[in-house]
């Protein structure tokens, strides 16, 4: 356990700790109660986009227009006051249009001069929208801001806003036409949550509340700070030694290329689960214990989040693909066999 793990455990323990502590946790509750009021029928996807944002993470939405995905984000950023931007990826969108950009402007001595202008990137929380419709060279911008949070423009570094958190959204029954994200971008993604389309029960109760009267807009229940505060102290929730190596053991067996994978694994799977998911699999873990109230990581945190975390990681081979293998239900098993056995 690092000293500053212990730190942040030490304070929380403190009278006045527990009491900050029982504070944010009931702002956090509070958030989650008022977005799933605002956006109907989404429970799952809302709280995982609260769990991504304690965690530290970025999450690619993914579902047919018209469910919500663009709600969900305006929910959350009147719920958290969170400085927010949108960016719409077009096929002619370039990096500058989202980093920004050098421009003259005139001084006040009549003279012209050069200033970098900020893009639409330089916010808290920022809206991706139809990510997968901009070339590669555009998606690429984001990938320094995503995974150092800086910007580096016009010779320099810049520092993003904290905290920084890109919610993208893609259309996977549009997919002609369009740029799939590389590996190495997606792999940037703490979770990539689905979004379907509603059940007859939960359509009915979607009409009822958006074709009536006006709805009254949503209250900020927490703060920017608060949220640095959650961030800092999910890092501290304890894992268990057992569950930290059973979590190792899951994510080797998940690689093919390795002598503890499984048969099925080799056979049907070309990626496994990298280092950096096995760290998105336990942070993103320990969020899911900070929102359920609990002071330690139990299985069920770990569940609730290998599905968001390893479905967009975990791609299958030429024959998983060719034989329809399900890589979801493959990695359920692995689970139950590895960290849901301790």
């Amino acid at each position: 356990m690092t000293d500053q793990t212990t730190t942040a455990m030490a304070e929380a323990a403190r009278p006045d700790g527990a009491g900050e502590l029982a504070r944010l946790r009931a702002a956090l509750a509070g958030t989650l109660t008022g977005m799933q009021t605002s956006v109907v029928g989404q429970e799952g996807p809302l709280r995982l986009i609260l769990t991504g944002l304690i965690a530290g993470g970025h999450i690619l939405l993914e579902g047919p227009p018209g469910v919500g995905k663009t709600l969900m984000v305006r929910s959350l950023a009147a719920a958290t006051g969170l400085g927010f931007s949108r960016i719409q990826f077009t096929p002619d969108l370039m990096p500058a249009d989202i980093t920004g950009a050098m421009v003259i402007v005139p001084g006040e001595d009549g003279r012209n001069h050069l200033e970098f202008r900020r893009g639409p990137i330089f916010a808290q929380l920022l809206l991706a929208d139809e990510i997968n419709r901009a070339t590669p060279r555009t998606q690429s911008a984001l990938l320094e801001a995503m995974q150092e949070g800086t910007v580096s423009a016009a010779g320099e570094s810049m520092q993003l806003p904290k905290p920084f958190f890109v919610l993208a959204t893609q259309n996977p029954i549009e997919m002609e036409g369009t740029y799939q994200l590389p590996e190495a971008q997606i792999d940037r993604f703490l979770f990539r949550v689905d979004i379907a389309y509603p059940d007859s029960a939960m359509l009915s109760g979607i009409l009822a509340a958006t074709t009536g009267g006006a709805s009254a807009e949503q209250a900020q229940t927490i703060t920017p700070e608060d949220i640095l505060a959650l961030q800092r102290l999910v890092r501290a929730v304890p894992l268990a030694e057992r569950l930290r190596a059973a979590v190792a053991e899951l994510c080797v067996r998940s690689q093919p290329g390795s002598p503890d994978a499984p048969e099925e694994v080799r056979r049907n799977i070309r990626f496994g689960i990298s280092p950096r998911g096995a760290q998105a699999l336990v942070l993103s873990a320990k969020a899911n214990a900070m929102i359920a109230g609990r002071d330690h990581v139990a299985v069920e945190d770990l569940r609730a989040v290998l599905g968001p975390v390893t479905g967009h990681r975990v791609q299958p081979n030429f024959e998983g693909r060719a034989s329809e293998v399900d890589v979801a239900g493959l990695m359920r098993r692995l689970f139950d066999k590895t960290v849901g056995a301790v």
